[in-house]
């Protein structure tokens, strides 16, 4: 995939967390592809649209687009019909704005912004939903697609469409986060846990993970990611509940709070780490315990990870060691206890090899290789298809 002018369609604003769309949009540019990256619109400003481009050190040469709508957003809530025929205009002005003609669209749209049917035919659609459907508006969007991209087999089925066609590829990995192994292991004094990702989510399993941090004292538990709605792009709860909670965990003497930072600082810190934790409640969790983007990321450095049951590895003996319940974390404290206090087993010279292999056999690289693949392949069924 080269030489192409792509747009991609976000639920999350570009920014410093870097989720799946941001990584995707990064490699297809160092493709050598065009990339506009469509942040959600914005209300009204007035009575026309208006579009707004950015590029420079901070988008890695991506070109993102700001927006704001003609027309009251909260149309999309109480007017769904009148919002999509509005929108279909505000798609065609976004359109012209853009200089070069689109060649492909690909949506991770899952708060259905857009409608994949606004675009022009010859526009080829990729519908990439990362996480679970939980909204009727993920059905709605994958409408108008020429294909359908997910990472796990759950979130496939959910498409009656393409529940039989839909391609299935693993979470990605930075490049940046793929180092040799040049070292033996040494445990470190004290131990440090690495936790990273949005802790305003709601569907963290907050008592579980204070309860695990609290029953360690001796061990640092490092988190990385957004603790503050203020500095976050990629939103979160603003409960009194949350809020507590991040209090709570800031408060407590062997946690450290790195917040928000740059790819290459978290790789650093990821890479100083005996452990790490993955803690999310299955029954509230957005990706109902399938699959997470940070699981790549924590294999890179070669590390044992701990964690609630993830259906996606659950026939890769040795990469997670999670537990077997699917409904419950209470054993997840005693599981950590236990991998805490054999760190040379489960950080030996093998396990960390098999890990960071199959980390990098995950790279970002590697996974649009397999999707030009899949699309090559879909393409000419299609023509097939079309000449009977």
């Amino acid at each position: 995939m080269e030489n192409k002018t792509i747009l991609i369609l976000s639920s999350e604003r570009w920014g410093k967390m870097m989720l799946s769309k941001h990584h995707y949009a990064v490699e297809l540019v160092r493709g050598g592809n065009t990339v506009y990256f469509l942040n959600p619109p914005t209300d009204a400003k007035g009575f026309k649209s208006t579009f707004s481009y950015t590029s420079d050190e901070t988008t890695k040469g991506v070109i993102v687009v700001d927006h704001s709508l003609y027309f009251p957003y909260k149309l999309k809530f109480h007017f769904k019909s009148l919002y999509l025929g509005l929108m279909k205009r505000h798609t065609a002005l976004l359109l012209k704005s853009i200089p070069l003609p689109i060649d492909i669209v690909w949506s991770f749209d899952l708060q259905g912004f857009y409608s994949l049917r606004h675009f022009p035919k010859r526009v080829f659609k990729i519908f990439f939903p990362a996480d679970e459907p939980i909204i009727p508006h993920t059905i709605n969007a994958s409408r108008g697609a020429d294909v359908l991209i997910s990472i796990t087999k759950e979130i496939i089925r959910k498409f009656d469409k393409f529940k039989d066609s839909g391609f299935l590829v693993n979470h990605g990995l930075a490049k940046e986060f793929i180092t040799v192994q040049t070292k033996e292991y040494q445990m470190g004094v004290p131990l440090r846990v690495g936790i990273s990702g949005n802790f305003l989510r709601h569907d963290l399993d907050r008592e579980t993970l204070l309860k695990i941090v609290r029953e360690n004292p001796e061990i640092i538990f490092e988190c990385w990611g957004s603790y503050s709605l203020a500095h976050s792009n990629i939103g979160g709860s603003s409960a009194k509940e949350t809020e507590h909670f991040v209090d709570d965990l800031r408060s407590i003497g062997n946690v450290v709070m790195h917040g928000i930072v740059d790819t290459q600082s978290l790789v650093k810190g990821f890479n100083r780490m005996d452990a790490f934790l993955i803690c999310y409640d299955i029954e509230k969790d957005h990706s109902k315990g399938t699959n997470y983007h940070k699981i790549m990321e924590y294999l890179s450095t070669g590390k044992v990870i701990v964690s609630n049951n993830v259906t996606a590895y659950k026939d890769r003996s040795g990469l997670l060691e999670m537990t077997e319940e699917r409904d419950s974390n209470r054993m997840l404290p005693t599981l950590f206890k236990k991998v805490i206090s054999s760190l040379d087993l489960y950080n030996s010279e093998a396990a960390r090899t098999e890990r960071m292999r199959f980390a990098a056999d995950n790279s970002y690289h590697s996974q649009i290789k397999k999707i030009e693949s899949f699309l090559r392949n879909a393409v000419n069924r299609s023509k097939e298809n079309i000449g009977h």
